[in-house]
C-alpha cells in the first residue's frame, strides 16, 4: 500500500526530461558556469597577491578559523588530502602558513597563517564581495533574499543524494525550507 502524500509537502516535479534536456538551460551548467566565471574573476584579482584559488581557498578558511587541520580542510573544501598536502607544503615553502604538531594528540598537526599568510589572505573578503555583488548587479534585495533560500534548499536536497547508496534513484526531499541569511 502506498503511503499517502502529505498535503504541506509540494509535489515533485520533473522540470527535466530525457528526450528534451539542453545543456544551457539545464541548473547545475548554469550553476557551474557561474562558479567558473566567479573564480577566474577572483583569481585574476588575487593573482597581484600572488595567490591562485587553490592557494587561497585553504588560506581563508584557515584564516577564518573555518578549519585548523588538514582533515577539517580536506572535508570543507572536498578535496584529497594528498592534493591539498601538495598545496600546503607549496604554502609553507612560500612562508604563509605553518604547520604544528598537536601537544594534547602527536597524530593531529595544526594548521597557522604566519603574518605573511594573514597579510596575503587580507584582500580575499574584499575581492570575494566585489566580484559576487558584480554577479547581484541588477538583483533587489527581495531577489537577492529569495535566491538565497531557493539555493539553500538545493543544496538541502543535494546534501541527502550524500547518503543515497550508488545508483539509487533519486527522490524528494521534505527538507525544510530554510532561511535566507546575511553572506
Amino acid at each position: 500500500m502506498s503511503k499517502p502524500s502529505d498535503p504541506r509537502e509540494p509535489a515533485r516535479t520533473s522540470f527535466y526530461k530525457q528526450g528534451t534536456f539542453v545543456r544551457e538551460n539545464s541548473v547545475g551548467y548554469l550553476m557551474r558556469h557561474i562558479v567558473n566565471i566567479m573564480v577566474t574573476q577572483i583569481d585574476k584579482r588575487l593573482e597581484s597577491h600572488g595567490l591562485t584559488h587553490a592557494q587561497w581557498t585553504p588560506l581563508f578558511l584557515i584564516n577564518q578559523g573555518r578549519a585548523s587541520t588538514l582533515a577539517e580542510l580536506s572535508r570543507d573544501l572536498q578535496l584529497d588530502a594528498g592534493a591539498l598536502t601538495r598545496t600546503l607544503d607549496r604554502l609553507e615553502a612560500k612562508g604563509l602558513c605553518k604547520r604544528e604538531r598537536s601537544t594534547e594528540d602527536r597524530r593531529v598537526v595544526h594548521l597557522a597563517l604566519t603574518p605573511e599568510g594573514e597579510t596575503a589572505t587580507a584582500p580575499v573578503p574584499g575581492v570575494l564581495c566585489d566580484v559576487v555583488n558584480t554577479l547581484l548587479s541588477g538583483f533587489t534585495q527581495d531577489e537577492w533574499q529569495t535566491l538565497m533560500v531557493l539555493l539553500r534548499r538545493m543544496l538541502a536536497n543535494a546534501e541527502t543524494l550524500k547518503d543515497l547508496p550508488d545508483g539509487a534513484a533519486c527522490a524528494p526531499t521534505s527538507a525544510a525550507k530554510p532561511q535566507a541569511k546575511d553572506g
